[in-house]
């Protein structure tokens, strides 16, 4: 069953954004995830919440979107994370087909 990672993401320093936003995309493939939303337009519908940009990533399940957030690979990653962006990131476990 599908897993997916959701992130309302806050761009601090585009700069290193792009290193973040690199390094990031590599990691999530070589665990087999694959961006289904990243950034584009957001039209608010119902309740508070306004966010800036969302990226929601698949990945095959639950246990491969554990190991590729906890992977050295993505770890390479976040440490440019800090001064890229700020967020609010969850994992979902999805519905089976």
């Amino acid at each position: 069953m599908p897993a997916y990672i959701i992130s309302d993401v806050t761009i601090r320093d585009a700069e290193a954004f792009e290193a973040y936003r690199t390094r990031a995309a590599a990691s999530i493939a070589r665990y087999d995830g694959r961006y289904v939303v990243r950034g584009g337009s957001i039209e608010q519908l119902e309740g508070d919440w306004l966010p800036r940009a969302i990226v929601i990533v698949e990945f095959p399940d639950l246990e491969r979107a554990r190991a590729w957030y906890r992977s050295p690979e993505y770890t390479h990653a976040l440490e440019a994370r800090d001064r890229a962006l700020s967020r609010n990131l969850i994992l979902v476990d999805g519905v089976s087909q």
